[in-house]
């Protein structure tokens, strides 16, 4: 028995420029029933579940919360134990056409979180904002997300828009729900670097990976971030001093998720997710809750493939977690993120065309069926306790075989099998959707 539980979950982000969510594309809005009684087999209760704000919200003050009430209710009914999901990504209200940099986030966020405590006194784990660091970073200051600003001073404004809001409702749920955890949820990242201008990228990537949540609790004597560090320099030139005076907001539990690609090495010529040194995850969870000093969960991964690729990953994944608790880190609940494969992620969420991505515990087919497949039985296997020794581990198909080269040697020890000839989970082009960051003033 591992002593870890294993979560589900099921993606809901809301692409407002097209006025549709996951939920719809994937049809899980309609067959939610369908989808919790999967999970139910699997033998997993406990799951990480959003509200969607942007359809409870459709219009500017005016809560409409039927469709919530009856999943909400449903959970609660039948023995699941969701973490909710306040905010994933870009879900605000179309409305809200500025994204996090509207002047009216601040408002329009803590009428809807404390709308939702009250109407939700049982809820027992919550997550206020999902992933603040990667979420900014995106829309932010890489243009990838609307409001599409670009550069470390949007980036810094963005922050500076929402952190006080979210640091208000962490203080107000301690009162709303008293018996209930706040769950941060952020990005487990790591970076590397070779030359002069990757080494300093990497090491300026490893400082402000911590920026938010840095910002968030006050770490340095209630300041936002190290004013000695290397991005120290950079944030007084893009407004960053304001991050010291933010009112330190409150946690209780330290959500990481971590995929493939929370790893980049930079070299004089750019950054990649393909790193040849990745840290092992073990080593990355310890770090961060070193720093913290939080009980942990691993609250999100999975990786893009075939399905026998994504239950060896799954196995990778938990044989981490393992190390990282008996390295002594309290972490008790390994979320693969989501059950069923999700949408449109190949472009980024820039597209809504419906395109399957193949990610999840069960795989949808043309018709968006849910299919069981080695992922499901690896899943199922280890929600009632098998550890990841007893887990199987396949040979690796590509593309995920040139991505994950760099973690051989983490799985030496294994002993492998050939892929199924009948796994049918979707594939990939031997092509991965990623971004290029060009190194320009470690901005």
């Amino acid at each position: 028995m591992t002593g870890i539980d294993i979560i589900g979950a099921f993606e809901s982000t809301y692409l407002p420029r097209h006025d549709r969510d996951i939920f719809e594309s994937t049809a899980h809005d309609v067959q939610w029933k369908q989808d919790l009684q999967l999970l139910a087999e699997c033998g997993v209760s406990r799951l990480r579940y959003p509200v969607r704000w942007h359809r409870v919200e459709a219009e500017e003050g005016v809560f409409t919360w039927q469709d919530t009430d009856k999943v909400l209710h449903y959970l609660r009914d039948n023995g699941f134990r969701p973490i909710v999901d306040l905010v994933h990504h870009t879900s605000y209200p179309r409305w809200m056409a500025g994204g996090f940099a509207d002047p009216r986030f601040r408002t329009a966020y803590l009428r809807y979180t404390e709308a939702f405590a009250r109407r939700y006194p049982w809820v027992q784990e919550y997550t206020l904002f999902n992933e603040p660091f990667s979420t900014l970073f995106l829309t932010g200051h890489e243009a990838i997300w609307p409001p599409y600003e670009k550069g470390l001073d949007s980036f810094v404004r963005q922050i500076l828009n929402v952190l006080p809001a979210v640091a208000e409702a962490s203080h107000a749920y301690a009162d709303l729900l008293p018996g209930a955890k706040h769950v941060w949820v952020d990005t487990c990242e790591h970076h590397t670097g070779e030359g002069a201008a990757g080494g300093a990228y990497a090491t300026m990537a490893n400082e402000r990976r911590f920026l938010v949540l840095d910002s968030f609790l006050g770490k340095y004597d209630g300041k936002g971030y190290d004013p000695d560090g290397p991005m120290a320099e950079l944030l007084r030139h893009a407004g960053g001093e304001k991050l010291q005076d933010l009112v330190p907001g409150r946690i209780d539990v330290l959500g990481l998720d971590y995929y493939a690609h929370c790893q980049w090495h930079f070299d004089d010529r750019g950054g990649s997710t393909h790193t040849p040194h990745p840290l092992p995850l073990a080593q990355q969870i310890y770090l961060y809750w070193d720093r913290y000093r939080f009980p942990c969960l691993l609250t999100e991964t999975n990786i893009r493939g075939f399905t026998s690729d994504r239950a060896t990953w799954f196995k990778y994944v938990l044989e981490q977690c393992e190390r990282a608790r008996h390295m002594g880190v309290p972490l008790d609940g390994l979320c693969w993120f989501p059950v069923i494969d999700s949408t449109d992620w190949a472009s980024l969420l820039f597209r809504n065309d419906g395109h399957i991505d193949p990610v999840g515990v069960y795989w949808l087919d043309d018709e968006l069926a849910r299919q069981p497949s080695v992922m499901s039985e690896s899943y199922a296997k280890a929600a009632v306790g098998t550890p990841s020794n007893d887990l199987a581990a396949f040979t690796l198909r590509e593309p995920v075989a040139t991505w994950l080269r760099g973690y051989e040697s983490q799985m030496s020890h294994w002993n492998w099998s050939e892929a199924p000839g009948t796994d049918q989970g979707n594939s990939l082009p031997n092509t991965q959707t990623r971004m290029e960051l060009r190194i320009v003033n470690a901005e």
